[in-house]
């Protein structure tokens, strides 16, 4: 068997898969680069676990299959889980201290079907806590080789941010510490990341993929997606990812399983893509509006046609959104009580004050800041006018949509008003809600939207189009994606120090 350890991490989950097939790297190789190179790259902070026993055990056992010729479309490909997603074999934390010490006794459906495809998982990696942010500030859980929580580095420029929530997942992809990953998005957590890291990824149709195993922030929201390279990349992940689960996520879709790169090659001439006229406002910074407007044209050039549209709603969806997430949560996160699992304090009077002070030092300010408001607004004398009201101007936000996909085949803009800033530049929370404009509204709706890496900005950094579908359209997107990547090389660049 060859070698091929010195650039195996520049290969793209497709060509590794073949590569393995055909015995030219085995799985334990490919395994250890990956583990050697995350162990070499700790100083940005993207995972807070690795179990490398656990990982080369599912490589050799994976190497057993491809000896067989009986493989998976995955066997012995290398990923890591956002630290959302319930694991056996590593902690889950979801980037809380609440959840400190926490070893699920089962996988995610998620999790477990990327395995049942022929996955090795690598590890854990980091999050905002309780996916709740937009910059990866909010870990409270100590980075692999750090003594302490850090914030998750851009590799493109270390003082920078990688977005959020699912910072330490695009990261990984960016800086070559996993082939491919998977991620989370509520309100833009998967699409905003891959936007400030240049790699792909994709938010599906709320239910296509299932929740079951993946730690709940906003339960209507809340959706499993992949990150990696190219479109080509996402498309194989997201067919292993995605599929009923009746039985244990009653949100969970009925619908069969898709080969989502079936459609890939097809032509995009005559393609309508929707411009809305919302998403190239004042808000957007002039750096990234000249790199989407490039990208558009590049789409002109392959054969589409830009149609004006609008999304009238599209500022609405900040309040309607941090109304209703918030709303969710303090539901959700009701069940860390230090009574079961995780973290418990140590000096208490009565369950009471248990409950209170496990809480107090178990959550973070951004998590007991949407605690608090979720809880206000659902209380009696607040409903009606909060939370009722923003689940009627969901409606009309998702209908805004519809009225849109009259006119096309999908809706392109930019992911995110600016490149990813500094660290601690945004220390009031409303700016980073802000920050979310262009994500939220199909989040909202429930609708599949991904972002791919379509230029730079200002300081160098990567700037990523995003491509929102109708429901079930995800095909489609993909399509569109691989297109535009075949034209361009935007997802092959990679950060200079790395």
């Amino acid at each position: 068997m060859t070698s091929h350890s010195t650039d195996l991490h520049d290969l793209s989950v497709t060509a590794l898969a073949e590569q393995l097939r055909t015995r030219q790297v085995s799985a334990v190789e490919t395994a250890q680069h990956f583990l050697d190179r995350a162990k070499a790259q700790q100083n940005l902070g993207a995972y807070v676990a690795l179990n490398e026993e656990a990982t080369l055990a599912q490589a050799r056992a994976a190497d057993a299959l491809l000896a067989t010729g009986n493989a998976g479309t995955l066997t012995g490909v290398p990923i890591a889980h956002k630290d959302i997603f319930v694991t056996r074999d590593f902690p889950t934390t979801a980037g809380s201290k609440i959840l400190d010490g926490y070893l699920s006794p089962f996988d995610a459906t998620v999790v477990t079907r990327l395995a049942e495809a022929g996955a090795v998982t690598l590890g854990k990696l980091n999050c905002d806590e309780f996916a709740m942010g937009s910059a990866n500030e909010n870990s409270a859980v100590a980075p692999v080789g750090f003594d302490a929580p850090a914030p998750v580095r851009n590799p493109w420029d270390l003082s920078r941010v990688p977005g959020g929530s699912s910072g330490g997942s695009a990261v990984a992809v960016a800086a070559r510490l996993a082939p491919a990953v998977t991620g989370t998005d509520t309100g833009g957590s998967i699409r905003q990341p891959a936007s400030f890291c240049g790699v792909t990824g994709i938010k599906p149709t709320y239910g296509r993929a299932s929740r079951y195993g993946m730690i709940a922030f906003a339960s209507s929201l809340d959706q499993a997606g992949p990150m990696a390279r190219s479109a080509e990349d996402c498309a194989l992940l997201l067919s292993a990812m995605c599929g009923p689960d009746l039985d244990r996520d009653s949100t969970s879709l009925d619908r069969p399983v898709e080969n989502f790169g079936a459609t890939l090659g097809n032509d995009i001439a005559g393609l309508r893509i929707g411009v809305p006229e919302e998403f190239f406002g004042d808000g957007l910074s002039a750096d990234v509006r000249a790199a989407v407007d490039a990208a558009l044209q590049e789409y002109v050039k392959l054969g589409a046609k830009l149609v004006p549209i609008h999304l009238p709603r599209t500022e609405l969806s900040i309040p309607v959104y941090y109304i209703l997430a918030p709303a969710e949560a303090s539901s959700n996160l009701s069940r860390f009580d230090g009574v079961k699992f995780g973290h418990r304090a140590k000096h208490y009077t009565d369950l009471v004050d248990m409950y209170k002070k496990t809480r107090a030092e178990g959550f973070g300010d951004e998590v007991k800041r949407r605690i608090m408001i979720g809880a206000y607004v659902l209380s009696e004398g607040y409903y009606d006018a909060y939370y009722l009201q923003a689940q009627k101007i969901r409606r009309m936000i998702a209908d805004d949509f519809q009225a849109a996909f009259q006119h096309c085949d999908v809706i392109a803009g930019p992911a995110a008003p600016t490149v990813a800033w500094e660290l601690g530049a945004k220390s009031d929370p409303l700016a980073n809600y802000l920050a979310d404009i262009y994500t939220l509204p199909a989040s909202l709706a429930g609708l599949p939207g991904m972002s791919l890496p379509a230029g730079f900005g200002a300081g160098g950094m990567p700037v990523g189009l995003q491509l929102i579908g109708n429901y079930f359209r995800e095909s489609q997107l993909l399509g569109a994606a691989h297109r535009f990547q075949q034209a361009t090389d935007f997802h092959l660049r990679r950060p200079l120090a790395l």
